[in-house]
């Protein structure tokens, strides 16, 4: 049996599917919940876990230890604090300079960060796709829909943009049709991406949704991600499909995602990316 599993619960869906999976598969696991960001679903049920604030890294460090937990998965968004306002316990006043610095360079940075602290911790950190093999995206189209040649161009635009702005640390999401980006995504998300994407659509469904990890990504945490709610706004937004990265994007709820996407008529695949922009 695998040692017992820390998770740090960010929003959303996807640590409640790990604690699930663990559960269900007699793994241990004690949950890390941050004040005002993990759904209570996520540790209902008499799961073991812990309700912090996010800048008492001290007493998260020593909550884990306690739980004797070895191994830890980071999953979930977690939103960008105001550091003026942050009360830190000494472990993360100690560390707030650093995470301060690396957060002017984007995401990625910050969660660099991160996971080297508690590398030096002495945890392991593994990928969520290393614990639920299935949150991973497939190769090929996974549905009953599938690009076609004017799609296929436009994902790999679509794939290249990201891939640029990625190496800036800036997103990893784009909308693109016929060739043209329509949309970039920034700190709002996919999601809002996709709303604001609603007032170009057309006659017919045309565009793509591309997804994929910027080049030098830490690839344990923080991997794109989309659910039924980015078909739903893709759908919504008039477009032809979502394409991410195979093996380098978590799809949440595969079997969902497929039906949500065969009912709206619309693709979702996944493409070889090259590391590199």
């Amino acid at each position: 049996m695998p040692p017992k599993l820390g998770i740090l619960a960010g929003r959303g869906a996807l640590p409640g599917q790990i604690v699930h999976a663990c559960l269900s598969a007699g793994r241990e696991v004690f949950v890390i919940a941050f004040n005002g960001e993990t759904e209570p679903e996520t540790v209902a049920g008499g799961v073991g876990h812990a309700w912090v604030d996010l800048p008492t890294v001290g007493r998260t460090i020593r909550l884990l230890k306690a739980a004797g937990v070895e191994e830890l998965v980071l999953i979930g968004p977690v939103g960008r604090p105001d550091f003026s306002k942050l009360k830190p316990d000494w472990h993360g006043a100690k560390l707030l300079p650093k995470v301060i610095r690396a957060a002017r360079q984007g995401d990625d940075a910050l969660m660099k960060v991160v996971v080297e602290d508690l590398e030096q911790q002495g945890f392991t950190i593994l990928g969520a796709e290393e614990v639920l093999a299935n949150l991973g995206a497939p190769l090929g189209a996974m549905g009953i829909h599938k690009p076609d040649a004017g799609d296929r161009d436009d994902i790999a635009r679509g794939m290249a943009v990201v891939a640029q702005l990625g190496a800036m640390d800036i997103g990893q999401a784009v909308v693109v049709r016929d060739g043209y980006v329509l949309a970039v995504e920034a700190a709002e998300g996919t999601d809002a991406m996709l709303q604001r994407c609603i007032r170009f659509q057309g006659e017919g469904r045309a565009g793509v949704l591309v997804k994929r990890p910027k080049p030098g990504q830490e690839r344990r945490v923080d991997l794109p991600t989309i659910g039924v709610p980015t078909v739903q706004g893709a759908a919504a937004a008039g477009l032809k499909g979502i394409a991410v990265a195979a093996g380098g994007a978590l799809i949440a709820d595969r079997g969902a995602v497929v039906a949500a996407a065969d009912a709206a008529g619309i693709f979702v695949c996944g493409v070889a990316v090259e590391e590199g922009p």
